[in-house]
């Protein structure tokens, strides 16, 4: 068991080896909350369909993979694979992006940890070579503060970037979620990007809480770059569980991936 869970993982790291590595399904940003110490959080998106200029990819997968190492603390591994459609001869037929690794805490607890006011979220990452685009190396600082209320639930992100080609940038957006009691709930995003150019985009869509550590994700994303635009459709999950067994002799406590997720603090 231990031996096929060590393939699957080193699998995962080999498909994700360029953004920062702050997404939180079907977002671009991601929340003040972590997995829990021993517990291993895949989000994925086993098929999207993205359309940039005049090119259409199938992006087969997106995956996020968070790994609880400590209480508030998880280490997380991203990428996507695009895969280009009807492609000329001479061009490279998938190319793998926004891989990063990064390392993420919370400095705050609070709503999302089931406490009182805003919780508060590091998160300090690599933005990785991609394959077939993106050759450099560039690190991301963000920083996160969420909130929840009984009518919605709110996540404001800022990051600093030193680029692929090491040049500076910055990213601001911001999530707002409906009722967190609902099992399916509306959301949306707006994000503002500044690097050697400047982007605006927005997703709108739905989070399904299926189960406990279960939640399906859709969701539909405009983005306008440099006079282009650019579209694309997202669905998935994201699964939460416990690696081996280090989380059989945790007390059960209720749970809630993403949204709301319990801790044992």
């Amino acid at each position: 068991m231990e031996q096929s869970l060590t393939r699957v993982l080193l699998g995962v790291l080999i498909v994700l080896s360029a953004r920062p590595a702050y997404a939180y399904r079907p977002f671009n940003s991601t929340d003040a909350a972590v997995a829990e110490r021993g517990d291993v959080e895949i989000e994925c998106g086993p098929v999207g369909w993205a359309v940039e200029a005049d090119e259409r990819f199938l992006v087969i997968p997106s995956i996020i993979l968070n790994l609880g190492v400590a209480e508030g603390w998880e280490i997380v591994v991203e990428g996507r694979n695009f895969f280009l459609v009807r492609p000329d001869r001479m061009e490279r037929r998938n190319t793998v992006r926004d891989t990063a690794l990064s390392l993420k805490g919370i400095v705050r607890s609070g709503s999302l940890q089931d406490g009182s006011g805003p919780s508060v979220g590091v998160e300090v990452g690599l933005l990785l070579p991609g394959i077939g685009t993106d050759p450099g190396l560039g690190a991301s600082f963000l920083a996160v503060v969420s909130q929840r209320w009984s009518a919605a639930t709110v996540h404001a992100n800022g990051a600093l970037l030193i680029t692929h080609e090491h040049s500076l940038g910055g990213i601001a957006s911001g999530i707002v979620e409906g009722p967190s009691r609902w099992a399916v709930r509306p959301v949306a995003e707006i994000v503002l990007e500044q690097n050697d150019g400047r982007s605006v985009s927005g997703v709108i869509g739905g989070i399904w809480q299926v189960r406990d550590k279960l939640s399906l994700d859709a969701g539909w994303r405009l983005a306008r770059a440099d006079g282009a635009n650019s579209r694309e459709f997202r669905a998935g999950f994201t699964w939460a569980f416990p690696l081996g067994t280090s989380g059989a002799a945790r007390p059960t406590v209720p749970f809630n991936v993403r949204q709301g997720r319990s801790r044992a603090s």
